[in-house]
C-alpha cells in the first residue's frame, strides 16, 4: 500500500464530485475536470473526503495507488482554489503585454514574441508588466505554460538576465578574467 495512497482527500465546500464508471467528475468554483481512473482503482465518495483504494493489491497495482490519489487531489484543490506560478522578466527592457488571449513578450529579441494562452488558464501581468502570474484550475496545464514561457528567453548565467520563475536561484558564473599586462 502507498502511504500517499492511503491518505483521504479532503473535499472543501463548494465542490461536488460524481463517478460514472471510469470518468471521475470535479466540478468547483474555479472549473470542472474529469479523469478517467483506471479499473483497478476503487474510489469511496463520503461527504466529506475520498479514500481512494485498490480493489486488488498486486506488486503490478500498487504503483497506481498513490499516482491517482495524487491526481484526485490535485483535482480537488485545483477547482476550489487553482494553481498560481509566478514568473519575473529580468533585463532592461523586458516586459510582458496581455491582449486578449495572446501573452505578448519583448525580451531582448528584434522581434515581439506572442504565444497564445491555452483555454482554463488565465495570465496576468504586475509590476511595471515584469511580473507574470500564471493561473489555472489543471495544475499540470498551467507549470507547462509557465515552462513554456520561460523557454522563451530562459535566464542565462553570467548576469541573470531572462525569465525565470519568481523563487528560482540561477547560480552565476564569473566572466572573463582581466588580462594580465
Amino acid at each position: 500500500m502507498s502511504r500517499k495512497g492511503k491518505l483521504p482527500i479532503p473535499l472543501p465546500k463548494g465542490v461536488e464530485v460524481k463517478q460514472d464508471g471510469i470518468v471521475l467528475s470535479v466540478k468547483g468554483p474555479k472549473g470542472a475536470m474529469d479523469l478517467r481512473v483506471m479499473p483497478i482503482i476503487q474510489l469511496d465518495i463520503q461527504d466529506e473526503q475520498i479514500i481512494v483504494s485498490l480493489k486488488e493489491v498486486k506488486s503490478t497495482n500498487r504503483k497506481w495507488h498513490g499516482l491517482f490519489r495524487a491526481l484526485i487531489a490535485n483535482m480537488v484543490h485545483g477547482t476550489s482554489q487553482g494553481f498560481e506560478k509566478r514568473l519575473v522578466l529580468i533585463g532592461t527592457g523586458y516586459r510582458a503585454n496581455v491582449q486578449g488571449n495572446i501573452l505578448d513578450l519583448q525580451v531582448g529579441y528584434s522581434h515581439p514574441t506572442q504565444l497564445n494562452i491555452p483555454e482554463g488558464i488565465e495570465v496576468k501581468a504586475e509590476k511595471k508588466n515584469t511580473v507574470l502570474i500564471v493561473c489555472g484550475a489543471d495544475k499540470q496545464r498551467v507549470g507547462q505554460f509557465a515552462a513554456d514561457i520561460r523557454a522563451v528567453r530562459p535566464p542565462e548565467p553570467y548576469k541573470g538576465k531572462g525569465i525565470r520563475y519568481e523563487n528560482e536561484y540561477v547560480r552565476k558564473k564569473a566572466g572573463k578574467a582581466a588580462a594580465k599586462g
